[in-house]
Order: C-alpha cells, then sequence, then structure tokens
C-alpha cells in the first residue's frame, strides 16, 4: 500500500539520517516546509529541501484533511508541484485559506490562470517547468560558453561562462538584412506528398502559360498583350480563338496539346488546394511559417516545454521548426497562433529529418517527455550530420536518471533537476532570475543584478537525486 504523506529529516552536515531522539531535537530548530505531489520534480525538491537543512513533510497526492494535519504553525514554506493547473490552483488556495501569508510556489503552464493566482494571493511565486528550464536550453542551442540566454530588466540577456564566474551580455539583435536570405531560402518550398501536387499543378500550368506566350509571340507575330491573351486562353482551354486561322498546321497541333495537358496540370492543382484547405496544416508555403533552411533550431517534441522553446527563439530572431508526432496535440493551436511551423511526423524518420535541413542547422532540441525517444531521434540526426549540436532534455526517466553517459551525444539538459533547483530557492527566499547547467552542476542568476556587462562570482550546487518518500520495500 502506498504511503501518502512521508517525513524526511536530515542532519545538514553530513546528510545521514538521525537517531529518533536527535531527530526530535533538531527538528525543533530546523525550518519546516511542506511539499505536494508525486511528480519527478516534487521528489526532487523534497530532497534538495532536506539538503539545505530543513524538515521535509512530503504530501504526494493528499486529501483536504491531510493537508490540515500538515500546515501546522511550524511550517514556514510549501511547494505546490502537480500535473494539472486546475489540481494545482485547488491546492495552492487551500494552503493559503490554511496557512495566510506562508512562502509558496506553486508550478501552472497557464499565464492566465498563474496571473489571477498571484493577484489572489500575493505572497504566491507561479512557475513552470518551460519558464525555468527554457533559458538554459537556448544557451545550450546557441554555443558552447552560453549557459543561458533570460530576460533580465526586459532585455534578453546570454549567461556567459566566464572562467569560475559568469559573465551577462546582451543578447546581439541581427538586423533583418542579414536575416534576409535565410528567409528568402525556405520560402515556396514542398514539404509534403500533397504540397508536392500543387506544386507540380502550378508549374505545369505556369510553363504551358509562358511556353504558349512565346510561340504567339515568335510564330503569330503577335505584340505581349495580345499573345498574353491567346495564351491566357490556350490555359483556360477555351482555345487560342482566331488568332490560330490563318497559324501553321504544327502551331494548331500543338495548342490543342497544350490544352490537354492543362486539363491533366488543373486537376493536379486543384487536387492539391483541396488538400491544403481540408488539412490542419501548420506549415505554410509562403510567410513566417515555412520550414527555415538554414542557421535554424529543430525542436523535436511540441509539449510545454518544446512550444515554450520555440516561441523564446522566435522572439530572439531565431528560426525555428518543430516536429511533433501527434496531430491532435493540444499545442498545435498554440504554435500556429504563435506562427510556429511544425511538421507532423515521427522525429526519428531519417527521411523527415532529411527534409529540416540539418546540415545547415544551428541546433537541434529534442524534447519529447520521453528520454528514449529524445535519445532515439539525436542518434538518428547526429548519423545525418555528425556536426550538428545536438540538445537533450533528458533525466526524467527511471532508466537513465544517471545522465552522464549522454554528454556524448549532446548536451543534457534535465528539466526536473533545474525546476527542482529554481524552486528551493525560491522557497529559501533566494529567487533567481534564470537557474543554468555547468556540466553536471547547477547555478542561478540572482534576482538583483547590476546588469549586462557584469562579471558575478558562481555558486555551483551538485543536482541531488530524487527522493523515495512513498515508495514501499519488497517483503
Amino acid at each position: 500500500m502506498q504511503t501518502l504523506v512521508a517525513v524526511t529529516t536530515y542532519d545538514h552536515g553530513n546528510m545521514c539520517p538521525m537517531s529518533r531522539e536527535a531527530g526530535d531535537r533538531e527538528m525543533a530548530k530546523q525550518p519546516h516546509a511542506v511539499v505536494i505531489g508525486d511528480i519527478e520534480v516534487a521528489r526532487r525538491t523534497c530532497s534538495e529541501l532536506s539538503a539545505h537543512g530543513f524538515v521535509v513533510t512530503h504530501l504526494l497526492r493528499p486529501t483536504d484533511s491531510e493537508m490540515r494535519a500538515a500546515l501546522t504553525q511550524a511550517v514556514s514554506a510549501v511547494a505546490v508541484l502537480v500535473r494539472g493547473d486546475v489540481i494545482a490552483l485547488r491546492y495552492a488556495l487551500l494552503v493559503e485559506h490554511l496557512l495566510p501569508e506562508v512562502r509558496l510556489v506553486v508550478t501552472l503552464f497557464d499565464r492566465t490562470v498563474a496571473e489571477q493566482l498571484v493577484r489572489v494571493v500575493p505572497n504566491c511565486q507561479v512557475t513552470s517547468p518551460a519558464n525555468v528550464a527554457v533559458p538554459s536550453i537556448i544557451g545550450a542551442c546557441v554555443g558552447p560558453d552560453v549557459l543561458a540566454v533570460a530576460s533580465l530588466g526586459g532585455m534578453p540577456t546570454m549567461v556567459l561562462a566566464a572562467g569560475e564566474g559568469i559573465e551577462l551580455r546582451r543578447w546581439p539583435r541581427r538586423g533583418w538584412l542579414r536575416r534576409l536570405p535565410a528567409v528568402l531560402a525556405g520560402q515556396v518550398r514542398p514539404h509534403d506528398a500533397a504540397t508536392r501536387f500543387l506544386f507540380i499543378g502550378l508549374s505545369g500550368l505556369a510553363s504551358i502559360l509562358v511556353l504558349d506566350w512565346l510561340l504567339a509571340v515568335t510564330a503569330l507575330h503577335e505584340n505581349g498583350i495580345r499573345a498574353l491573351y491567346i495564351a491566357t486562353r490556350v490555359v483556360a482551354t477555351v482555345g487560342p480563338g482566331d488568332a490560330d486561322a490563318h497559324a501553321p498546321g504544327w502551331y494548331q497541333v500543338l495548342s490543342s496539346g497544350s490544352m490537354l495537358l492543362t486539363i491533366m496540370f488543373t486537376a493536379v492543382f486543384t487536387a492539391g488546394v483541396i488538400n491544403r484547405l481540408l488539412s490542419s496544416r501548420s506549415i505554410a508555403i509562403i510567410g513566417s511559417r515555412t520550414v527555415p533552411t538554414r542557421d535554424h533550431v529543430v525542436v523535436i517534441g511540441l509539449g510545454q516545454v518544446g512550444l515554450r522553446l520555440c516561441i523564446e527563439l522566435r522572439r530572439l530572431g531565431i528560426s525555428v521548426v518543430a516536429v511533433e508526432r501527434d496531430p491532435r496535440a493540444v499545442n498545435l493551436r498554440l504554435a500556429r497562433a504563435a506562427k510556429v511551423p511544425v511538421l507532423i511526423a515521427h522525429a526519428e524518420d531519417r527521411e523527415v529529418l532529411k527534409k529540416l535541413s540539418l546540415h545547415r542547422a544551428r541546433a537541434l532540441a529534442a524534447m519529447g517527455s520521453e528520454d528514449l525517444d529524445n535519445i532515439e531521434v539525436a542518434i538518428a540526426a547526429l548519423a545525418l550530420a555528425p556536426d550538428l549540436r545536438v540538445v537533450l532534455r533528458a533525466g526524467d526517466d527511471d532508466v537513465i536518471t544517471e545522465t552522464r553517459s549522454l554528454f556524448r551525444i549532446g548536451e543534457v539538459r534535465n528539466v526536473s533537476a533545474l525546476t527542482a533547483f529554481a524552486v528551493t530557492l525560491g522557497l529559501v527566499g533566494q529567487t533567481p532570475c534564470a537557474v543554468y547547467a555547468r556540466g553536471h552542476q547547477l547555478g542561478a542568476v540572482p534576482f538583483a543584478v547590476p546588469g549586462a556587462g557584469t562579471i558575478l562570482d558562481a555558486e555551483l550546487h551538485s543536482s541531488v537525486s530524487r527522493c523515495d518518500c512513498g515508495s514501499t520495500a519488497d517483503i
């Protein structure tokens, strides 16, 4: 039977479980915290708080009565880390009702809900794994010395490695002239069979129009405007009119063949148009939602982290294309509204990866929810483009919790570890402006920093493993 409430007491000096008597004495001096949730972030936060000297009560899926019992006056901090914004909102409001003005950190994805919660509960800090991890993921996509790209003072700022410390530097904006070649290269390109049919039909019709115009000018000696009218009649399959009354026989035969070909190309073009109109495609033929071909980032997986990564990359002026295998994914609508091109396909398919111009891409970010899927995509991508910069979301899966071996594949970002670190700092009163990964360790940019051009000392932190609260031993 699974235990729903677990109290973990550690001695901060040696991190060894204490005796009951010593623990009782120490618990009276230590700060108390309550962690609500049974997801990976909650389990890591429980361990992080214990490492910071807290007495932690971990409620996995608590009832109202269990919440009342746990939220005593001794509790100084509460973290609500659950799946589902509605559940998180309910727990947050109950915490505020039972223990007003307690330091509270809640993870919510919906920004509207988050804003309303902060308005109702001013002592609440709201964040999400996407908000916490994306700056560090962008840094890994940009370059080896960039630890994160975050908004500091309303301006995008790079967090760079500077010896043992960090340097803050403004994000360099590229002018539209420098971005124009990459933008134009992605325009009017077929990306699937239906679009290819549309282009074949359109190209065929245009070729017949141009060819018949040239023949009307050269063979029939018509002026340009009259020749265009004749060619248009041929494409419309109504014939060249009286222009061929004295035309040579070969021209009449050629016009007849052109009209027959026009019927075929019109059918192909119409099929392509109807297919695009009836389907819910997230890639355009022309405009901002076309597939980029150079200096872009390929994002695999359109979950909360993947979607936020795409949006932030676009804000920085970096071209992006997402790949999502589920045609009914809830974030497709949001991606379309944010003008993010999304290819519906399985990213581990080599034929799909070939369409993404990986050899000219800036990076590939595998942000799927399953670690093993991300590794499969990364290996397939490296097989096509060995020099490609790969960023992996990994560390949540029980099979590969230890991520050090994955650094040979690419840059690894453990979203749960980054989020737990940020939540813990918020609970201890040191809310960071951004957190980042440096090798196997984590660091934070203080909330109040002087600004760009500043070099700061960096205090790195080794990520702790998840707690085992609620686990049962085999008998």
